[in-house]
């Protein structure tokens, strides 16, 4: 796909479709990659965004006990030393 290299201000960029951005999930920023001769654009993406504040009410709601309990009665942990 050619794009054009626009003016912005005193730089230059690239303008990127709404299909594009749709397609590889682009929001706020990507990350610029320079690998032989090539410059790549990776989205940036956070899995975990939001994660400690839902954890944080969790707590103060009480809903954050184990389901199920890290160590297990049979469990022989000498191996693991």
């Amino acid at each position: 796909m050619e794009v054009s290299v626009i003016k912005i201000g005193n730089s230059k960029g690239i303008r990127l479709s709404k299909t594009l951005l749709e397609r590889y999930k682009i929001k706020d920023s990507v990350e610029l990659i320079m690998e032989k001769g090539q410059i790549i654009l990776k989205p940036i993406t956070k899995p975990r965004k939001g994660w400690d504040k839902a954890f944080a009410a969790m707590a103060k709601n009480g809903d954050d006990d184990l389901l199920i309990d890290d160590v297990f009665d049979d469990e022989d942990l000498e191996e693991w030393k």
